[in-house]
């Protein structure tokens, strides 16, 4: 039942999201069909036209039903800009984002983690106050602007624009290496501001662990202290770092949009940010429901995950 419960809770948070990104794209300053025709000798009536192909001189309500009932099928609608469906577009620009935040986010769990669990069971040494200290900053830094400040300071070391070079030679190996060169700075950018989060929560969370009975028990069997650790605490203490991966699915999503702004890597986020230039409702709407979706989804893996951690939590 509570299972039911919560893959409804889904689907309704995903609704609503889809109803509120409907209304809230129309507020965007800016005329689509203007953004369209600027720069071409157009006449009043070819504007109407192309409103009138892409329903925007229907009634708001009008529209809105539009969305939703094609929404239900599927269709996501037609981009203003590349005059193309819009899951299209977006399937076309998923990759870089995938390649981008799944990498971050792999490094920045296992980093963290090991941050956190190093930091916490040498609590009060040097190393704990300088990894405090430093994920601390990091954690309070917007994300753009540590981007900007990484580009100042290495652009001479690696690329900061796009995802390759145009003269790259076309063999795999050239490819991947070049890819792999200008995935350096995003990647450590959303790694510094992700890892720390999960550094202080890992930190927070051993020590909270480490007056637990069981290890004093533990400790009076003989067990070195590195096997109470490894065996006993980290284990017990991982727990909630590891939900949070998934809860904070969102952050990482959204620092994605402004590194990928910053360092015009090609993915979703940097498409979000040409989409609201013109604006384009089509596209943003899509995009608000792929991001949110994939938000949605990872918060409910996220609470049958811990399930599967902690038998006390009961999913059904």
């Amino acid at each position: 039942m509570r299972l039911a419960g919560r893959f409804g809770g889904a689907a309704l948070s995903l609704l609503m999201v889809a109803v509120l990104g409907f209304f809230l794209f129309r507020v965007v300053p800016g005329d689509p069909v203007v953004s369209m025709t600027r720069g071409r000798p157009t006449t009043a009536a070819m504007q109407a036209e192309l409103r009138a192909q892409f329903g925007l001189d229907r009634s708001l309500p009008e529209q809105f039903w539009s969305y939703f009932t094609s929404l239900l099928r599927g269709d996501l609608g037609t981009s203003f800009t590349f005059r193309r469906p819009v899951a299209d577009v977006i399937l076309e620009r998923l990759g870089p984002t995938v390649l981008l935040v799944g990498t971050a986010t792999l490094i920045a769990v296992l980093l963290g983690l090991w941050l956190g669990v190093r930091s916490a069971w040498r609590r009060g040494s040097a190393f704990d106050r300088v990894t405090t200290g430093v994920s601390l900053t990091l954690w309070a830094v917007p994300t753009f602007w540590l981007g900007m400040l990484l580009m100042m300071v290495t652009g001479d070391l690696f690329p900061s624009r796009g995802m390759r070079d145009t003269d790259t030679a076309p063999d795999f190996v050239s490819q991947a290496l070049d890819v792999g060169h200008h995935l350096v700075l995003p990647s450590v950018t959303l790694v510094a501001v992700v890892c720390a989060e999960y550094a202080l929560v890992m930190r927070s969370s051993l020590l909270e662990e480490m007056h637990a009975p069981y290890l004093t028990t533990a400790r009076a069997k003989g067990l070195r202290d590195d096997l109470v650790r490894r065996r006993h605490a980290v284990p017990n203490a991982v727990l909630p770092a590891i939900t949070l991966v998934f809860l904070r699915f969102g952050l990482v999503v959204a620092g994605a949009i402004t590194t990928e702004t910053v360092f015009s890597w090609p993915g979703l986020g940097l498409l979000f940010y040409d989409a609201l230039t013109g604006p384009d409702y089509f596209l943003l709407q899509g995009l608000l429901v792929v991001t949110a979706g994939a938000v949605v989804v990872m918060n409910l893996l996220a609470d049958l995950l811990h399930g599967v951690l902690d038998p006390r939590v009961k999913v059904v």
